[in-house]
């Protein structure tokens, strides 16, 4: 305040002299001129704010924020033009954050009496506005370098500020330097290892971006793995003869083709579903597409025809983010996009559905009019959707990246991994964000990645993870994000874990494990060997996966032809449409949708799931996980049994709790 009042003072000042020398140079019409010249004056200093006579003060010294260790297989290639733009995303603290954590666990808890009670968009913005001094410190801050606010694009809750500034001046600010890195897969960024921040501006930004974030969304990260083709035929000839076949978990009968197709169909007779009929009142589901992923809608209806004809000519609400673009050209389908779409929006018919296309597309290669590559796809649909009161009630996405990620080939496909860093202050930003969803009543559902516990790779001689801190130490490689709903992959009839690839499962290193897995994940623990995997993974980090679905040899249209397709990326949008149409059940008595579901999942709702007790995930060396009866030392092939009395122990870090019986889970709902 005493810089206010300095900056009045000297305002003033000057005030009085302007007005002493036009009085001694206008004497004749003194008194008249008086009049006229102290109500503009006072007019003036009516409108404006005492703050805004006071000039920026200069920045205090600059102490780091963050840095990094330079990320496996990036090299840094040269220097940027300091006169190229760059969008900086500046996040504050959310200082009432711990009290919307507490809303959304409240109304998440089915045995809590505020249980669906979901906070507006207005009450959830008031719990992650940042305090007054927050947003006065990083102002001055931005004013000093000449930014004004017609300069700034501000959140509804203000809590992030984005300027598009040259990189010169973003390095000044940070007190940096930025460089133009190359990944060994031809891919370039302009990123920087470290920043720093005047010191009294730490406690008032928790995070700037792009900076230290060398995560990279590529197409071989969206979750797709391809059949073999040679696989296909003698497996599909094979069980065209076979009898129908009784589910011993859930005691479904399941037509024996969906060994070798998983349709629609295939998914209603496992999950216990055969028959519902949504009625689509007040519901939504929605789908993310990234790099350029196109949902088209010709292949749509030859899906529906093929295996949802009552869907015929219905089709889903476009829109995009950023500019993402929906170019309906059929050869430009996206496998990805028409994978989520035709079984999310299939199972959960005649929900209305919804596809966000958000911008974006690899390879980035920075050039005179684009030299830095800022796509961060989670936070450019969460600003998008967060701004918006049309949330659909249930989403999936099929993209993921990893808290820390290598490469590999093996198995004649190259595996989801590449390598990347996700800052831990990024991921925790990127995740209050889900949160902020949650507690608004809307189901994340992600899938969980089909890499095992890092790589894929069960060789010790050829896995590649390693971590990022410069001591290339081996450890298990977790999956972002793992706060949402995180879905696991299975395969065949009675359903086992999938394994011609490796569904993602494991403990996070950055977030710690939640209330409401205790149970289920110290049971677990508790299960496995002593010394299992030691040191290579967080025992006390968050389990992931949550649940899982079917994963594998899903039929799909693409480009007008029917295509088997497989992954994590198809047991995601499969779980949500089971959502969509539990969110339709409790609609249509009168409840409100079910919102976050891990804390229903991990207690009542477990009752709904069918545990997989068969399968492990291997990856970085190793089997990687199993259940604990099976679970052998690492390095060493875990031999698949039968079924044991120990059975009913969850298989938490491979297909979690299990996998949905839509024919309980509708009791266990209401």
């Amino acid at each position: 305040m005493s810089a206010d009042i300095t900056g009045q003072g000297t305002k003033f000042h000057s005030i009085r002299l302007i007005y002493s020398q036009f009085a001694l140079s206008q004497r004749g019409h003194l008194d008249l001129m008086r009049i006229y010249l102290l109500r503009g004056l006072l007019s003036v200093l009516s409108l404006a704010p005492l703050s805004s006579w006071a000039l920026p003060s200069k920045p205090c010294p600059h102490k780091v924020k963050e840095t990094i260790t330079p990320p496996r297989g990036w090299t840094a290639t040269g220097i940027p033009s300091p006169d190229h733009k760059i969008i900086l995303r500046i996040g504050l603290p959310q200082p009432n954050f711990h009290i919307l954590e507490k809303h959304l666990y409240e109304v998440s808890d089915p045995d809590h009496e505020r249980y669906g009670d979901h906070l507006s968009k207005e009450e959830t913005e008031a719990l992650v506005a940042p305090h007054q001094s927050s947003i006065d410190a990083v102002n001055e801050w931005l004013e000093y370098y000449g930014l004004k606010e017609t300069d700034l694009v501000r959140s509804p809750a203000k809590d992030w500020v984005t300027v598009t500034i040259p990189i010169g001046m973003a390095e000044e600010m940070l007190d940096t330097k930025y460089s133009v890195w190359k990944h060994t897969s031809g891919d370039q960024m302009v990123r920087t290892t470290g920043y720093s921040l005047p010191e009294n501006l730490h406690e008032h930004i928790d995070v700037v971006q792009p900076t230290t974030m060398f995560g990279r969304f590529k197409r071989d990260r969206s979750t797709i793995v391809w059949p073999d083709e040679k696989e296909e035929e003698p497996v599909q000839k094979a069980q065209s003869f076979a009898p129908s076949i009784e589910d011993p978990v859930s005691g479904s009968v399941v037509d024996p083709s969906c060994n070798a197709t998983i349709t629609i169909t295939c998914l209603k007779q496992l999950y216990n579903a055969v028959g519902f009929c949504a009625t689509g009142s007040n519901n939504s589901i929605g789908v993310t597409g990234y790099l350029e992923e196109f949902a088209n809608l010709q292949d749509l209806q030859s899906f529906y025809a093929d295996q949802r004809p009552d869907a015929l000519n219905s089709s889903f609400r476009f829109l995009s983010v950023k500019g993402g673009l929906d170019d309906q050209n059929i050869s430009n389908a996206g496998a990805e996009a028409n994978l989520d779409v035709q079984f999310a929006f299939g199972l959960s018919f005649p929900i209305p559905s919804t596809f966000y296309s958000t911008a974006g597309r690899p390879p980035f290669i920075p050039d005179v009019n684009t030299p830095a590559d800022t796509n961060e796809p989670y936070t450019d649909w969460l600003d998008f959707v967060l701004a918006r009161n049309d949330t659909p009630l249930v989403i999936s996405t099929s993209y993921g990246d990893d808290e820390q990620t290598g490469k590999a080939v093996r198995g004649g496909f190259r595996s989801t991994y590449t390598v990347n860093l996700v800052p831990e202050s990024f991921a925790i930003r990127a995740c209050k964000g889900f949160a902020q969803l949650g507690v608004r009543g809307v189901s994340l559902l992600f899938s969980s990645g089909d890499s095992g516990v890092g790589d894929n790779d069960p060789n010790p001689a050829t896995q590649q993870c390693f971590t990022n801190d410069g001591k290339n130490q081996t450890r298990f490689l977790p999956s972002f994000p793992t706060t949402v709903t995180a879905v696991g992959g299975t395969t065949n009839i009675p359903e086992v874990a999938v394994s011609r690839f490796f569904s993602g499962g494991g403990f996070s290193n950055y977030f710690d494990r939640p209330s409401y897995q205790d149970d289920a994940v110290t049971n677990y623990l508790a299960a496995l060997p002593n010394g299992t995997y030691e040191g290579l993974f967080n025992p006390k980090g968050r389990a992931y996966p949550d649940v899982s679905a079917q994963s594998d040899r899903f039929r799909i249209f693409l480009s007008g032809k029917p295509i088997l397709i497989g992954g994590t990326s198809a047991s995601s949008p499969a779980f949500a449409g089971f959502v969509a149409l539990l969110n339709d059940v409790r609609l249509t008595h009168g409840q409100r949708p079910m919102g976050f579901l891990n804390p229903f999942l991990y207690s009542k709702g477990a009752n709904g799931l069918n545990d997989i007790t068969v399968g492990h995930n291997s990856g970085c060396g190793t089997t990687g996980f199993n259940h604990p009866s099976r679970q052998r030392k690492a390095g060493i092939q875990v031999i698949t049994i039968f079924p044991t009395p120990n059975d009913c122990l969850t298989n938490v870090s491979v297909t979690g709790l299990g996998t949905p019986n839509f024919g309980k889970l509708k009791e266990l709902v209401l």
